[in-house]
Protein backbone atom coordinates (compact mmCIF):
# COMPACT_ATOMS: atom_id res chain seq x y z
CA UNK A 1 0.00 0.00 0.00
CA UNK A 2 1.05 3.61 -0.38
CA UNK A 3 -0.09 6.73 1.44
CA UNK A 4 -1.66 9.70 -0.33
CA UNK A 5 -1.27 12.60 2.11
CA UNK A 6 -2.68 16.07 1.60
CA UNK A 7 -0.60 19.20 2.11
CA UNK A 8 -1.29 19.49 5.84
CA UNK A 9 -0.19 15.92 6.58
CA UNK A 10 2.86 16.22 4.35
CA UNK A 11 3.93 19.33 6.25
CA UNK A 12 3.41 17.43 9.53
CA UNK A 13 5.65 14.64 8.24
CA UNK A 14 8.32 17.22 7.29
CA UNK A 15 8.15 18.78 10.75
CA UNK A 16 8.29 15.37 12.45
CA UNK A 17 11.34 14.41 10.39
CA UNK A 18 13.16 17.65 11.16
CA UNK A 19 12.25 18.07 14.84
CA UNK A 20 11.92 14.48 16.09
CA UNK A 21 14.15 12.47 13.77
CA UNK A 22 16.74 15.25 13.53
CA UNK A 23 17.29 15.48 9.78
CA UNK A 24 17.85 19.19 8.98
CA UNK A 25 15.55 20.88 6.50
CA UNK A 26 18.50 21.79 4.27
CA UNK A 27 19.47 18.12 4.02
CA UNK A 28 15.95 17.25 2.85
CA UNK A 29 16.08 20.11 0.36
CA UNK A 30 19.41 18.98 -1.06
CA UNK A 31 18.13 15.42 -1.39
CA UNK A 32 14.99 16.67 -3.13
CA UNK A 33 17.04 18.62 -5.66
CA UNK A 34 19.42 15.71 -6.27
CA UNK A 35 16.56 13.28 -6.81
CA UNK A 36 14.75 15.66 -9.14
CA UNK A 37 17.79 16.04 -11.36
CA UNK A 38 18.50 12.31 -11.25
CA UNK A 39 14.93 11.46 -12.28
CA UNK A 40 14.86 14.08 -15.04
CA UNK A 41 18.04 12.60 -16.49
CA UNK A 42 16.64 9.07 -16.21
CA UNK A 43 13.47 10.19 -17.98
CA UNK A 44 15.66 11.72 -20.70
CA UNK A 45 14.42 15.26 -20.19
CA UNK A 46 16.45 17.70 -22.27
CA UNK A 47 18.15 19.82 -19.59
CA UNK A 48 20.52 21.84 -21.77
CA UNK A 49 18.53 25.07 -21.47
CA UNK A 50 16.29 24.80 -18.44
CA UNK A 51 13.97 27.53 -17.17
CA UNK A 52 13.42 27.16 -13.43
CA UNK A 53 10.66 29.29 -11.87
CA UNK A 54 11.03 29.61 -8.08
CA UNK A 55 8.77 30.94 -5.36
CA UNK A 56 9.57 32.19 -1.87
CA UNK A 57 8.95 28.98 0.08
CA UNK A 58 10.87 25.75 0.39
CA UNK A 59 9.58 24.60 -3.00
CA UNK A 60 11.43 27.58 -4.43
CA UNK A 61 14.49 26.52 -2.43
CA UNK A 62 14.33 23.15 -4.18
CA UNK A 63 14.28 25.03 -7.48
CA UNK A 64 17.35 27.14 -6.66
CA UNK A 65 19.23 23.98 -5.61
CA UNK A 66 18.22 22.24 -8.85
CA UNK A 67 19.62 25.19 -10.82
CA UNK A 68 22.95 24.86 -9.00
CA UNK A 69 23.15 21.13 -9.69
CA UNK A 70 22.35 21.65 -13.37
CA UNK A 71 25.09 24.26 -13.64
CA UNK A 72 27.55 21.82 -12.01
CA UNK A 73 26.68 19.33 -14.73
CA UNK A 74 27.52 21.82 -17.46
CA UNK A 75 24.02 22.99 -18.35
CA UNK A 76 22.96 26.63 -18.61
CA UNK A 77 19.88 27.12 -16.43
CA UNK A 78 17.84 30.30 -16.35
CA UNK A 79 16.25 31.07 -12.98
CA UNK A 80 13.20 33.27 -12.45
CA UNK A 81 12.41 34.36 -8.90
CA UNK A 82 8.68 35.03 -9.00
CA UNK A 83 8.20 35.34 -5.25
CA UNK A 84 8.67 38.17 -2.80
CA UNK A 85 12.02 38.90 -1.16
CA UNK A 86 10.40 39.59 2.22
CA UNK A 87 8.56 36.26 2.13
CA UNK A 88 11.61 34.04 1.56
CA UNK A 89 11.88 31.09 3.94
CA UNK A 90 15.28 30.75 5.65
CA UNK A 91 16.29 27.73 3.55
CA UNK A 92 15.04 29.27 0.31
CA UNK A 93 16.97 32.48 1.03
CA UNK A 94 20.16 30.51 1.63
CA UNK A 95 19.77 28.52 -1.62
CA UNK A 96 19.14 31.75 -3.52
CA UNK A 97 22.25 33.36 -2.05
CA UNK A 98 24.36 30.31 -3.01
CA UNK A 99 23.40 30.41 -6.68
CA UNK A 100 23.95 34.17 -6.78
CA UNK A 101 27.51 33.68 -5.44
CA UNK A 102 28.05 31.08 -8.16
CA UNK A 103 27.06 33.58 -10.84
CA UNK A 104 23.43 32.58 -11.48
CA UNK A 105 21.46 35.82 -11.23
CA UNK A 106 17.71 35.20 -10.93
CA UNK A 107 15.45 37.21 -13.21
CA UNK A 108 12.16 38.58 -11.93
CA UNK A 109 10.22 37.82 -15.09
CA UNK A 110 10.31 35.20 -17.84
CA UNK A 111 12.51 36.40 -20.68
CA UNK A 112 11.53 35.62 -24.27
CA UNK A 113 13.80 32.77 -25.24
CA UNK A 114 13.77 29.15 -26.35
CA UNK A 115 13.98 26.65 -23.51
CA UNK A 116 14.27 22.87 -23.55
CA UNK A 117 12.42 22.37 -20.27
CA UNK A 118 10.36 24.45 -17.85
CA UNK A 119 10.77 23.40 -14.20
CA UNK A 120 8.01 24.56 -11.86
CA UNK A 121 9.18 25.28 -8.28
CA UNK A 122 6.76 28.13 -7.64
CA UNK A 123 4.28 26.81 -5.06
CA UNK A 124 4.40 23.64 -2.97
CA UNK A 125 1.83 21.56 -1.12
CA UNK A 126 0.83 24.35 1.26
CA UNK A 127 -1.10 26.38 -1.34
CA UNK A 128 -4.62 27.11 -0.10
CA UNK A 129 -5.63 30.31 -1.90
CA UNK A 130 -6.69 31.15 -5.44
CA UNK A 131 -3.81 32.20 -7.70
CA UNK A 132 -4.33 35.65 -9.15
CA UNK A 133 -2.46 38.62 -10.58
CA UNK A 134 1.29 38.33 -11.12
CA UNK A 135 1.48 34.65 -10.15
CA UNK A 136 -1.36 33.71 -12.51
CA UNK A 137 0.40 35.54 -15.34
CA UNK A 138 3.67 33.71 -14.62
CA UNK A 139 1.97 30.29 -14.68
CA UNK A 140 0.18 31.11 -17.92
CA UNK A 141 3.51 32.12 -19.47
CA UNK A 142 5.11 28.86 -18.26
CA UNK A 143 2.29 26.85 -19.82
CA UNK A 144 2.64 28.61 -23.17
CA UNK A 145 6.35 27.89 -23.59
CA UNK A 146 7.01 25.13 -26.13
CA UNK A 147 9.20 22.87 -24.01
CA UNK A 148 9.03 19.85 -21.74
CA UNK A 149 7.29 20.59 -18.42
CA UNK A 150 8.40 19.28 -15.01
CA UNK A 151 6.80 20.06 -11.64
CA UNK A 152 8.69 19.84 -8.35
CA UNK A 153 6.58 17.94 -5.77
CA UNK A 154 3.21 19.15 -7.11
CA UNK A 155 2.14 21.34 -10.04
CA UNK A 156 1.72 24.93 -8.85
CA UNK A 157 -1.95 25.79 -8.57
CA UNK A 158 -3.19 22.29 -7.74
CA UNK A 159 -4.67 21.86 -4.27
CA UNK A 160 -2.75 19.05 -2.57
CA UNK A 161 -5.84 17.74 -0.77
CA UNK A 162 -8.56 17.63 -3.41
CA UNK A 163 -6.94 18.12 -6.81
CA UNK A 164 -8.83 21.35 -7.46
CA UNK A 165 -7.33 23.98 -9.76
CA UNK A 166 -6.82 27.10 -7.64
CA UNK A 167 -7.63 29.61 -10.36
CA UNK A 168 -4.91 28.42 -12.74
CA UNK A 169 -2.28 25.69 -12.62
CA UNK A 170 0.93 24.53 -14.24
CA UNK A 171 0.46 21.69 -16.73
CA UNK A 172 3.28 19.22 -16.12
CA UNK A 173 4.26 16.22 -18.19
CA UNK A 174 6.35 14.90 -15.28
CA UNK A 175 5.96 15.53 -11.56
CA UNK A 176 8.79 14.50 -9.24
CA UNK A 177 7.21 14.22 -5.81
CA UNK A 178 8.87 13.53 -2.47
CA UNK A 179 8.14 10.67 -0.04
CA UNK A 180 4.56 10.12 -1.23
CA UNK A 181 2.39 11.02 -4.18
CA UNK A 182 0.08 13.78 -3.01
CA UNK A 183 -3.66 13.19 -2.97
CA UNK A 184 -4.22 16.20 -5.22
CA UNK A 185 -2.15 14.54 -7.98
CA UNK A 186 -4.38 11.45 -7.82
CA UNK A 187 -7.80 13.08 -7.79
CA UNK A 188 -9.16 14.83 -10.87
CA UNK A 189 -8.60 17.39 -12.29
CA UNK A 190 -5.20 17.46 -10.53
CA UNK A 191 -4.30 14.14 -12.11
CA UNK A 192 -4.56 15.72 -15.56
CA UNK A 193 -2.10 18.46 -14.58
CA UNK A 194 0.50 16.21 -12.91
CA UNK A 195 1.37 14.02 -15.90
CA UNK A 196 3.60 11.09 -15.01
CA UNK A 197 4.23 11.11 -11.26
CA UNK A 198 7.42 9.61 -9.81
CA UNK A 199 7.91 9.45 -6.04
CA UNK A 200 11.41 10.00 -4.71
CA UNK A 201 12.58 8.89 -1.28
CA UNK A 202 14.48 11.71 0.43
CA UNK A 203 14.32 10.61 4.07
CA UNK A 204 10.97 12.04 5.19
CA UNK A 205 9.51 9.81 7.91
CA UNK A 206 5.92 8.78 7.12
CA UNK A 207 5.32 6.68 10.25
CA UNK A 208 2.87 9.28 11.55
CA UNK A 209 0.47 8.40 8.71
CA UNK A 210 -0.20 4.90 10.09
CA UNK A 211 -2.56 5.98 12.86
CA UNK A 212 -4.06 8.98 11.06
CA UNK A 213 -7.57 8.09 9.85
CA UNK A 214 -7.70 11.24 7.69
CA UNK A 215 -4.68 10.18 5.60
CA UNK A 216 -5.76 8.36 2.45
CA UNK A 217 -4.07 5.28 1.06
CA UNK A 218 -4.09 3.26 -2.14
CA UNK A 219 -3.35 -0.35 -3.04
CA UNK A 220 -0.74 -1.75 -5.42
CA UNK A 221 -0.74 -5.14 -7.14
CA UNK A 222 1.27 -6.77 -4.32
CA UNK A 223 -1.60 -5.97 -1.97
CA UNK A 224 -3.84 -8.44 -3.80
CA UNK A 225 -1.44 -11.20 -2.84
CA UNK A 226 -1.22 -9.98 0.76
CA UNK A 227 -4.93 -9.40 1.41
CA UNK A 228 -6.89 -12.05 -0.49
CA UNK A 229 -8.64 -14.55 1.81
CA UNK A 230 -6.67 -17.77 1.93
CA UNK A 231 -8.06 -20.99 0.45
CA UNK A 232 -7.74 -24.10 2.61
CA UNK A 233 -6.98 -27.54 1.22
CA UNK A 234 -9.46 -29.05 3.71
CA UNK A 235 -12.58 -27.08 2.76
CA UNK A 236 -15.96 -27.27 1.02
CA UNK A 237 -18.40 -24.82 -0.56
CA UNK A 238 -19.82 -23.86 2.82
CA UNK A 239 -16.37 -22.76 3.95
CA UNK A 240 -16.45 -19.81 1.57
CA UNK A 241 -19.87 -18.43 2.33
CA UNK A 242 -23.49 -18.71 1.26
CA UNK A 243 -24.46 -15.66 -0.79
CA UNK A 244 -28.02 -14.47 -1.25
CA UNK A 245 -28.10 -12.27 -4.35
CA UNK A 246 -31.40 -10.35 -4.50
CA UNK A 247 -31.21 -9.02 -8.03
CA UNK A 248 -32.97 -8.73 -11.37
CA UNK A 249 -36.49 -7.54 -12.15
CA UNK A 250 -38.30 -8.40 -15.39
CA UNK A 251 -35.95 -7.69 -18.29
CA UNK A 252 -32.95 -7.22 -15.97
CA UNK A 253 -31.64 -10.77 -15.75
CA UNK A 254 -28.24 -9.52 -16.88
CA UNK A 255 -27.67 -7.56 -13.68
CA UNK A 256 -28.38 -10.63 -11.57
CA UNK A 257 -26.15 -12.78 -13.76
CA UNK A 258 -23.18 -10.39 -13.67
CA UNK A 259 -23.36 -9.83 -9.91
CA UNK A 260 -23.75 -13.54 -9.11
CA UNK A 261 -21.01 -14.64 -11.50
CA UNK A 262 -18.66 -12.00 -10.05
CA UNK A 263 -19.36 -13.28 -6.53
CA UNK A 264 -18.46 -16.81 -7.61
CA UNK A 265 -15.38 -15.53 -9.44
CA UNK A 266 -14.17 -13.69 -6.33
CA UNK A 267 -14.31 -16.98 -4.43
CA UNK A 268 -17.75 -17.35 -2.83
CA UNK A 269 -18.73 -20.98 -2.24
CA UNK A 270 -22.47 -20.92 -2.96
CA UNK A 271 -24.68 -18.29 -4.59
CA UNK A 272 -28.46 -18.25 -4.52
CA UNK A 273 -30.21 -15.70 -6.73
CA UNK A 274 -33.60 -14.39 -5.60
CA UNK A 275 -35.15 -12.84 -8.68
CA UNK A 276 -38.35 -12.14 -10.63
CA UNK A 277 -39.89 -15.28 -12.10
CA UNK A 278 -39.38 -14.07 -15.67
CA UNK A 279 -35.62 -14.45 -15.17
CA UNK A 280 -35.60 -18.06 -14.02
CA UNK A 281 -34.95 -19.90 -17.26
CA UNK A 282 -32.32 -17.54 -18.64
CA UNK A 283 -30.39 -17.41 -15.35
CA UNK A 284 -30.40 -21.20 -15.07
CA UNK A 285 -28.93 -21.32 -18.56
CA UNK A 286 -26.40 -18.53 -18.05
CA UNK A 287 -25.20 -19.60 -14.61
CA UNK A 288 -26.04 -23.23 -13.83
CA UNK A 289 -23.79 -23.06 -10.75
CA UNK A 290 -26.29 -20.77 -9.00
CA UNK A 291 -29.42 -21.74 -7.09
CA UNK A 292 -32.40 -19.85 -8.48
CA UNK A 293 -35.38 -18.90 -6.33
CA UNK A 294 -38.10 -16.71 -7.83
CA UNK A 295 -41.00 -14.50 -6.83
CA UNK A 296 -44.05 -13.16 -8.62
CA UNK A 297 -44.94 -10.75 -5.86
CA UNK A 298 -43.71 -9.85 -2.40
CA UNK A 299 -43.64 -12.93 -0.15
CA UNK A 300 -42.44 -12.15 3.38
CA UNK A 301 -42.15 -15.76 4.57
CA UNK A 302 -40.15 -16.80 1.52
CA UNK A 303 -37.80 -13.82 1.87
CA UNK A 304 -37.28 -14.30 5.62
CA UNK A 305 -36.41 -17.97 5.04
CA UNK A 306 -33.76 -16.99 2.49
CA UNK A 307 -32.33 -14.35 4.80
CA UNK A 308 -31.95 -16.93 7.56
CA UNK A 309 -30.08 -19.21 5.14
CA UNK A 310 -27.54 -16.61 3.96
CA UNK A 311 -24.12 -15.77 5.34
CA UNK A 312 -24.11 -12.55 3.31
CA UNK A 313 -26.68 -10.64 1.25
CA UNK A 314 -26.34 -8.41 -1.80
CA UNK A 315 -29.45 -6.50 -2.83
CA UNK A 316 -30.28 -4.02 -5.54
CA UNK A 317 -28.67 -4.96 -8.86
CA UNK A 318 -31.46 -4.53 -11.41
CA UNK A 319 -34.35 -5.06 -8.94
CA UNK A 320 -36.19 -1.99 -10.19
CA UNK A 321 -38.17 0.46 -8.10
CA UNK A 322 -41.61 -1.11 -8.13
CA UNK A 323 -43.81 -1.56 -5.06
CA UNK A 324 -42.70 -5.20 -4.88
CA UNK A 325 -39.03 -4.21 -5.03
CA UNK A 326 -39.57 -1.61 -2.31
CA UNK A 327 -41.23 -4.18 -0.04
CA UNK A 328 -38.41 -6.67 -0.62
CA UNK A 329 -35.79 -4.04 0.16
CA UNK A 330 -37.39 -2.75 3.35
CA UNK A 331 -38.03 -6.26 4.71
CA UNK A 332 -34.47 -7.30 3.86
CA UNK A 333 -32.93 -4.32 5.61
CA UNK A 334 -35.17 -4.74 8.67
CA UNK A 335 -34.40 -8.45 9.06
CA UNK A 336 -30.87 -9.02 7.76
CA UNK A 337 -28.38 -9.84 10.51
CA UNK A 338 -25.40 -10.70 8.29
CA UNK A 339 -23.26 -8.34 6.16
CA UNK A 340 -25.37 -6.72 3.45
CA UNK A 341 -24.22 -4.99 0.26
CA UNK A 342 -26.69 -2.46 -1.14
CA UNK A 343 -26.27 -1.33 -4.73
CA UNK A 344 -28.04 0.37 -7.65
CA UNK A 345 -31.85 0.26 -7.36
CA UNK A 346 -31.43 -0.80 -3.76
CA UNK A 347 -29.79 2.55 -3.02
CA UNK A 348 -32.47 4.51 -4.86
CA UNK A 349 -35.15 2.73 -2.82
CA UNK A 350 -33.15 3.24 0.38
CA UNK A 351 -33.04 7.00 -0.26
CA UNK A 352 -36.79 7.01 0.51
CA UNK A 353 -36.29 5.13 3.79
CA UNK A 354 -33.14 6.62 5.33
CA UNK A 355 -34.35 5.72 8.81
CA UNK A 356 -33.41 2.12 8.01
CA UNK A 357 -29.72 3.12 8.06
CA UNK A 358 -29.95 3.99 11.74
CA UNK A 359 -31.79 0.86 12.84
CA UNK A 360 -29.66 -1.75 11.11
CA UNK A 361 -28.83 -5.10 12.78
CA UNK A 362 -25.78 -6.10 10.69
CA UNK A 363 -22.86 -4.53 8.86
CA UNK A 364 -23.81 -2.79 5.62
CA UNK A 365 -21.79 -1.80 2.55
CA UNK A 366 -23.20 0.90 0.26
CA UNK A 367 -21.84 1.31 -3.29
CA UNK A 368 -23.37 4.50 -4.74
CA UNK A 369 -22.21 6.45 -7.75
CA UNK A 370 -22.42 10.23 -7.57
CA UNK A 371 -26.07 10.49 -8.63
CA UNK A 372 -27.16 7.81 -6.17
CA UNK A 373 -25.18 9.52 -3.41
CA UNK A 374 -26.92 12.75 -4.28
CA UNK A 375 -30.29 11.04 -3.79
CA UNK A 376 -29.19 9.53 -0.47
CA UNK A 377 -28.05 12.85 0.96
CA UNK A 378 -29.93 15.61 -0.85
CA UNK A 379 -26.62 17.21 -1.87
CA UNK A 380 -26.02 18.01 -5.54
CA UNK A 381 -23.56 16.07 -7.66
CA UNK A 382 -21.50 19.25 -8.00
CA UNK A 383 -21.28 19.55 -4.21
CA UNK A 384 -20.14 15.94 -3.97
CA UNK A 385 -17.47 16.38 -6.62
CA UNK A 386 -16.20 19.50 -4.86
CA UNK A 387 -15.93 17.96 -1.38
CA UNK A 388 -16.21 14.19 -1.79
CA UNK A 389 -13.75 13.23 0.95
CA UNK A 390 -15.13 15.45 3.69
CA UNK A 391 -18.69 14.61 2.66
CA UNK A 392 -18.05 10.88 2.66
CA UNK A 393 -16.41 10.94 6.09
CA UNK A 394 -19.36 12.92 7.47
CA UNK A 395 -21.81 10.45 5.91
CA UNK A 396 -20.13 7.39 7.43
CA UNK A 397 -19.97 9.12 10.80
CA UNK A 398 -23.70 9.84 10.68
CA UNK A 399 -24.56 6.38 9.36
CA UNK A 400 -22.09 3.69 10.57
CA UNK A 401 -21.73 1.86 7.25
CA UNK A 402 -18.93 1.16 4.81
CA UNK A 403 -19.45 3.35 1.75
CA UNK A 404 -17.71 3.10 -1.61
CA UNK A 405 -18.42 6.31 -3.52
CA UNK A 406 -17.91 5.29 -7.14
CA UNK A 407 -16.27 7.61 -9.64
CA UNK A 408 -13.15 7.74 -11.78
CA UNK A 409 -11.43 7.73 -8.38
CA UNK A 410 -13.60 5.57 -6.13
CA UNK A 411 -13.21 6.39 -2.43
CA UNK A 412 -14.09 4.02 0.43
CA UNK A 413 -14.89 5.30 3.91
CA UNK A 414 -15.84 3.68 7.21
CA UNK A 415 -15.99 5.23 10.66
CA UNK A 416 -12.59 5.13 12.35
CA UNK A 417 -10.84 3.74 9.25
CA UNK A 418 -8.43 5.36 6.82
CA UNK A 419 -9.88 6.53 3.54
CA UNK A 420 -9.08 4.27 0.61
CA UNK A 421 -8.65 5.87 -2.81
CA UNK A 422 -8.62 3.57 -5.81
CA UNK A 423 -5.97 4.55 -8.35
CA UNK A 424 -6.31 1.48 -10.59
CA UNK A 425 -8.74 0.95 -13.45
CA UNK A 426 -9.39 2.12 -16.98
CA UNK A 427 -11.87 4.16 -18.99
CA UNK A 428 -12.83 0.83 -20.57
CA UNK A 429 -14.82 0.14 -17.40
CA UNK A 430 -17.31 2.93 -18.13
CA UNK A 431 -19.93 0.49 -19.40
CA UNK A 432 -23.33 -0.73 -18.27
CA UNK A 433 -23.05 -3.65 -15.88
CA UNK A 434 -19.69 -2.63 -14.41
CA UNK A 435 -21.35 -1.70 -11.12
CA UNK A 436 -23.09 -5.09 -10.92
CA UNK A 437 -19.70 -6.79 -11.27
CA UNK A 438 -18.29 -4.59 -8.50
CA UNK A 439 -21.16 -5.40 -6.13
CA UNK A 440 -20.68 -9.11 -6.78
CA UNK A 441 -16.91 -8.90 -6.33
CA UNK A 442 -17.23 -7.17 -2.95
CA UNK A 443 -19.87 -9.71 -1.92
CA UNK A 444 -17.75 -12.70 -2.93
CA UNK A 445 -14.70 -11.47 -1.03
CA UNK A 446 -16.62 -10.52 2.10
CA UNK A 447 -18.39 -13.92 2.05
CA UNK A 448 -15.03 -15.59 2.66
CA UNK A 449 -14.55 -13.94 6.04
CA UNK A 450 -13.09 -10.53 5.30
CA UNK A 451 -14.55 -7.65 7.30
CA UNK A 452 -16.95 -5.43 5.34
CA UNK A 453 -14.29 -2.69 5.20
CA UNK A 454 -11.57 -5.09 4.04
CA UNK A 455 -13.89 -6.79 1.56
CA UNK A 456 -15.03 -3.48 0.14
CA UNK A 457 -11.60 -1.92 -0.46
CA UNK A 458 -10.17 -5.16 -1.82
CA UNK A 459 -13.23 -5.63 -4.04
CA UNK A 460 -12.95 -2.10 -5.43
CA UNK A 461 -9.27 -2.64 -6.19
CA UNK A 462 -9.64 -6.15 -7.65
CA UNK A 463 -12.51 -4.96 -9.85
CA UNK A 464 -10.32 -2.11 -11.15
CA UNK A 465 -7.38 -4.44 -11.80
CA UNK A 466 -9.78 -6.70 -13.70
CA UNK A 467 -10.66 -3.68 -15.81
CA UNK A 468 -7.00 -3.06 -16.59
CA UNK A 469 -6.55 -6.68 -17.63
CA UNK A 470 -9.66 -6.54 -19.82
CA UNK A 471 -8.43 -3.34 -21.49
CA UNK A 472 -5.10 -5.02 -22.28
CA UNK A 473 -7.01 -7.82 -23.98
CA UNK A 474 -9.71 -5.86 -25.83
CA UNK A 475 -8.69 -2.21 -25.80
CA UNK A 476 -10.36 0.81 -24.20
CA UNK A 477 -13.47 0.82 -26.40
CA UNK A 478 -14.69 -2.76 -26.67
CA UNK A 479 -14.68 -4.08 -23.09
CA UNK A 480 -18.04 -5.37 -21.83
CA UNK A 481 -18.98 -5.92 -18.20
CA UNK A 482 -18.50 -9.67 -18.50
CA UNK A 483 -14.95 -9.04 -19.73
CA UNK A 484 -14.22 -7.47 -16.34
CA UNK A 485 -14.96 -10.84 -14.75
CA UNK A 486 -12.49 -12.49 -17.12
CA UNK A 487 -9.96 -9.82 -16.14
CA UNK A 488 -10.57 -10.57 -12.46
CA UNK A 489 -10.00 -14.25 -13.15
CA UNK A 490 -6.62 -13.46 -14.72
CA UNK A 491 -5.65 -11.29 -11.73
CA UNK A 492 -6.53 -14.04 -9.28
CA UNK A 493 -4.68 -16.62 -11.35
CA UNK A 494 -1.58 -14.43 -11.30
CA UNK A 495 -1.85 -14.10 -7.53
CA UNK A 496 -2.10 -17.87 -7.12
CA UNK A 497 0.95 -18.41 -9.30
CA UNK A 498 3.01 -16.27 -6.91
CA UNK A 499 2.48 -18.68 -4.03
Amino acid sequence: MRYLPDGMWMQKADTHTIENIGIPSMVLMERAALKTVEIMEREQINLHKALIVCGSGNNGGDGFAIARLLMEKGYTPTVVFAGKEQSLSAQCRLQKEIIEKLGIVPCTEILPDEYTVVIDALFGVGLSREIQGHYAEIIEQMNQIQAEKVAVDIPSGIHAGNGRVMGTAFRAELTVTFACEKLGCVLYPGKNYAGKVISAEIGICTEIFKEASSVCFAYERDDLYKNLPKRKADSHKGTYGKVLMIAGSKGMAGAAYLAAKAAYTAGAGLVQIYTAQDNQVILQQLLPEAIIEVYREYDKEQLDRLLEWADIVCIGCGIGQSKTASSILTETLKQVKVPCIIDADGLNLLSRHMELLKDRKGAWILTPHMKEMSRLTGRSIEEWKENRLEGLVAFTQKYPVVCALKDSRTVVSAEGKQLFVNTAGSSAMAKAGSGDVLAGTITGLTAQGLSPYEGCILGVYLHACGGEEAAKEKGEYSVLAEDLICGIQRCLKNVKERE
